[in-house]
C-alpha cells in the first residue's frame, strides 16, 4: 500500500557530504508528513528530521546548518542533503511517513505509521 525505499547511503569522510533519497509510492505523496530516523549500533532508533505536507521543516540543533531536509512532490521523493558529516552520525537511515490527516507529528518514532527498510551511513576516515 504504501511504500518507502531509501537510497544514497555510503562511506564518506569526516567532513563531507552525502545526499539521501526516499523514494515513495501507493499513496498520495503530497499529503504526508515525511521524516528521516537513524539507529546506530547499540542505540535507539532517533529523530533526525521532518518536513510537513506543505514543505515545514524541523531538525535537531545539532544538525541544524548541517542537514537539510527537501520534497519533489512531482516525483514522490523527499532527501536528506547531510553536509560535514561527524562520525557520530554514523547509522541506519530510515525514511518515515504519516498521514497529514493525523497532524503533524513530533519527533518521535511511534508518531509514524510507515517505514523504508535503512540506508547505512558510515562516516570514517
Amino acid at each position: 500500500q504504501r511504500l518507502l525505499v531509501e537510497s544514497g547511503g555510503g562511506l564518506v569522510q569526516p567532513g563531507g557530504s552525502l545526499r539521501l533519497s526516499c523514494a515513495a509510492s501507493g499513496g498520495t505523496f503530497s499529503s504526508y508528513h515525511m521524516g528521516w530516523f537513524r539507529q546506530a549500533p547499540g542505540k535507539d532508533r532517533e529523530f533526525v528530521a521532518r518536513i510537513t505536507n506543505n514543505g515545514i521543516t524541523d531538525y535537531l540543533d545539532s544538525e541544524k546548518g548541517r542537514f537539510t531536509l527537501s520534497r519533489d512532490n512531482a516525483k514522490d521523493l523527499v532527501y536528506l542533503q547531510m553536509n560535514s558529516l561527524k562520525p557520530e552520525d554514523t547509522a541506519v537511515y530510515y525514511c518515515a511517513a504519516v498521514s497529514r490527516f493525523r497532524g503533524v507529528p513530533s519527533r518521535d518514532v511511534a508518531q509514524f505509521d510507515y517505514w523504508g527498510q535503512g540506508t547505512q551511513v558510515t562516516v570514517s576516515s
